[in-house]
């Protein structure tokens, strides 16, 4: 009956659009009232203690240093750079697209802040360039996914946080499947680029010039290695990397790109406030819900459930997929981890699931709802860039759900894929 009245009123607020955070809060306040196990003021007491975390401060960090980043030119220089080495092939500036993606996603760990940052200095050039709109949109909508599948990663961080996994080793299992996918869409990206007769620029190879926008670039190509690097190697932990992104954007902007003027700062701290409060309020919502969740112990129950059926791994982990599949599509990423993580975690460990291959498994699967309705955050993004309505995004965003649904199969379907950089760092 918990379990029940917590999911119908959860289910209930949503469809009333209530905002996910309140109507995670507000389903909880409803279940505590309405079977008085818990004290009324349980809510707001792990509102403070669920984000009282020092793991977490990863969080408002990494927003704060992907908003900087894109505020103070880091991004303009990274696509230089990839335009100087991809710009000539077919589809180039689509190529380029893919490649700045995976580049801003080491630094920022938000799929949303990549497609921003990337698509408001791409698509305006890939119009200009003969490219259709839908293609253009749904390509930057899918390629800005990325962001939170190649590490450093906000959904990680969450992942990690609620299931005990080790942030560091989810980071490094991230790599491999972000290269693939990144590795994938450049594929489809160059077969319909050619199908249509879209080429490159007619530049010939300038190495002085190459030379010269890499100068320029190289305070931008040492972030993700300096990030990346350091975590790695055990110089800090991916908290103290989030920090250090932050001052190194802060300084590049500010003092060596000089792009960073007082008043971008402040704007673009507010923005970065403005979300962190969004994500903190739906963390702390959630980690309630999930708290409640396992004090009735609904979560070994519904393991237990599924293993009654004796499902075979790989057809139990097809449903996983096809679960958290239709999760994203409703609901956003943190709360999807913080609500379903702590029930699916016993349930594909108990079947010899790794747990670092399931959280890339986890993070993957909802990255697609980034790209697919009627949530898909990243579609409205892209929408906003191009001045344009849902209809052509969703239109042109359809051939890349279908590429990553795919490398997401890959993924699940192949642990070596996530756990071999374990293997080599550790």
């Amino acid at each position: 009956m918990t379990a029940a009245v917590l999911f119908i009123s959860l289910v209930v607020l949503l469809i009333l659009n209530v905002p996910v955070g309140i109507a995670i809060g507000l389903a909880c306040v409803v279940t505590i009232l309405s079977f008085g196990t818990l004290s009324e003021l349980y809510v707001a007491q792990t509102l403070v203690t669920a984000t009282d975390s020092f793991p977490i401060m990863a969080i408002p960090l990494f927003i704060l240093a992907g908003d900087l980043m894109g505020a103070g030119g880091v991004s303009r220089r990274i696509l230089a750079v990839a335009n100087a080495f991809f710009g000539r092939i077919t589809g180039g500036l689509a190529i380029v697209t893919v490649v700045v993606c995976m580049f801003f996603a080491a630094v920022s760990g938000s799929g949303p802040a990549t497609v921003a940052a990337v698509g408001s200095m791409v698509v305006p050039t890939m119009l200009q360039a003969g490219y259709s709109k839908s293609f253009t949109l749904g390509l930057v909508a899918a390629a800005g996914s990325i962001g939170v599948i190649i590490p450093p990663s906000i959904p990680m961080v969450l992942y990690g946080v609620t299931t005990g996994t080790s942030i560091t080793n989810i980071f490094l299992g991230g790599i491999l499947p972000g290269m693939l996918i990144g590795l994938l869409l450049i594929a489809y990206v160059y077969y319909y680029s050619r199908k249509m007769g879209w080429r490159g620029t007619q530049e010939s190879f300038d190495g002085a010039k190459t030379l010269r926008l890499m100068w320029d670039a190289k305070w931008a190509l040492l972030n993700p290695i300096i990030i990346l690097g350091g975590i790695y190697a055990g110089v800090f932990t991916p908290t103290e990397a989030a920090a250090v992104a932050s001052v190194y954007a802060f300084v590049c902007g500010v003092f060596i790109h000089r792009e960073l003027l007082p008043r971008d700062i402040f704007r673009t701290v507010a923005r970065s406030c403005a979300t962190t409060g969004t994500v903190m309020v739906i963390l702390g919502c959630a980690s309630t819900f999930a708290r409640i969740l396992t004090i009735e112990r609904i979560p070994s129950s519904i393991a237990d459930l599924i293993l009654q059926f004796s499902l075979h791994p790989i057809v139990l982990l097809l449903i996983i997929l096809l679960l958290l599949l239709l999760v994203g599509c409703v609901m956003d990423t943190t709360p999807a981890i913080l609500v379903l993580a702590p029930i699916l975690y016993p349930v594909v460990t108990s079947v010899g699931v790794d747990p670092v291959h399931f959280g890339i498994i986890m993070v993957v699967s909802l990255a697609i709802g980034f790209i697919t309705p009627p949530l898909g955050i990243n579609l409205f993004v892209a929408a906003r860039i191009g001045n344009s309505s849902l209809g052509p995004v969703i239109q042109g965003v359809v051939p890349f759900v279908i590429v990553m649904i795919l490398a997401l199969v890959v993924i699940a379907y192949v642990p070596q894929l996530s756990l071999l950089p374990l293997t080599l760092f550790n």
